[in-house]
């Protein structure tokens, strides 16, 4: 980390309502200065969980085959250091299967939902392409809620 400061450098002290108070100028050095260190620490994390894989990757895959399990946590020990490795599992499902599938549960007479979580929804862009009539029959089990703001703060000159 070559000179990477968080300015001011009491950051933490500091208050929502002191933070607030600043010129934009030094807010803007502080987002600046947050975003690379964050960035630096995104990176700097990679890297050493990479060194750790190549430390243990043995003996994690070792303790996985003795647990029986491919996914999950598992807890190596070296010397005083306890490990723990997990390692989430991702499924995804082929969405043009599973139609096929509901197609067929619902054609045998059984109620879809018993076996497959059912999730409707409209993507924005083709509700709001939709003509008025339309629009009007979803409108009621729509719901629209504001997400978490973002800011950027940039010099006028880097517009």
């Amino acid at each position: 980390m070559t000179a990477l400061t968080v300015l001011p450098d009491r950051l933490t002290a500091l208050s929502v309502a002191d933070l607030a108070a600043l010129p934009a100028t030094q807010l803007a050095e502080i987002v600046r200065n947050l975003d690379e260190l964050l960035g630096w620490h995104k990176q700097q994390r990679a890297k050493v969980d990479a060194a750790l894989d190549r430390s243990y990757a043995e003996r994690i895959q070792s303790a996985r085959a003795d647990a029986g399990k491919d996914f999950g946590t598992v807890h190596i020990d070296d010397g005083g250091i306890r490990i723990t490795v997990d390692v989430p599992k991702r499924v995804s499902w082929d969405q043009t299967k599973l139609a096929a599938i509901a197609q067929r549960i619902a054609a045998a007479g059984e109620k879809v939902e018993d076996f497959i979580d059912v999730d409707y929804a409209v993507s924005e862009s083709r509700f709001n392409n939709w003509p008025p009539t339309l629009r009007d029959q979803f409108a009621a089990a729509r719901t629209v809620k504001p997400g978490k703001p973002t800011f950027r703060l940039t010099t006028i000159s880097e517009d």
